[in-house]
């Protein structure tokens, strides 16, 4: 989070303005009260969706630098992940990572495999961990800032405990 050159690397390999969400990768929910402010309605969503495939929009704290957050909105993506790969390295790193879906400007689909990523963009990443094949599915978007839920995009999690009907 603390590298600023990392972050506009990112940027640029997405094609991607300082206005995208980009997502917070946390081990628990008590990680979670440290870097967004949480109430007691959004506590009890989170509890009973995390770890899983969801991306909740939370108005972030101060332990976050500016430069991570929605500049107008002062939010962040926060996301507990249920990958044990993911999971371990969270645990290991003892704090969370800065993350963004891999999907590469002009393309239709992220990029999800090991050697697809290594293949097309090895001189620009430092390291690429090869943890079997990702979903091409994405997150489950929803944005918990503004009080009621509002579903930004629909993705791998079910819609109903968030009160959303799947269309």
């Amino acid at each position: 989070m603390g590298d600023a050159a990392l972050l506009e690397r990112i940027r640029r390999l997405r094609g991607v303005d300082a206005r995208h969400h980009f997502t917070l990768l946390c081990r628990d929910l008590s990680e979670i009260a440290t870097f967004a402010r949480v109430d007691n309605v959004q506590y009890r969503m989170l509890k009973a969706s995390t770890p899983g495939p969801y991306t909740f929009i939370l108005e972030a704290t101060r332990e976050l630098p500016r430069r991570v957050l929605h500049p107008k909105r002062k939010t962040i993506g926060i996301r507990v992940p249920e990958h044990p790969v993911v999971g371990a390295l969270l645990e290991e790193l003892g704090e969370p990572l800065l993350s963004s879906t891999l999907l590469l400007p002009g393309e239709e689909e992220p990029l999800t495999e090991a050697w697809e990523i290594r293949e097309r963009l090895e001189k620009e990443l430092d390291l690429v961990i090869e943890a079997g094949a990702c979903r091409p599915e994405a997150t489950t978007v929803i944005d918990l800032s503004s009080g009621a839920p509002e579903l930004l995009r629909v993705g791998r999690g079910s819609l109903e405990p968030f009160g959303f009907v799947a269309s």
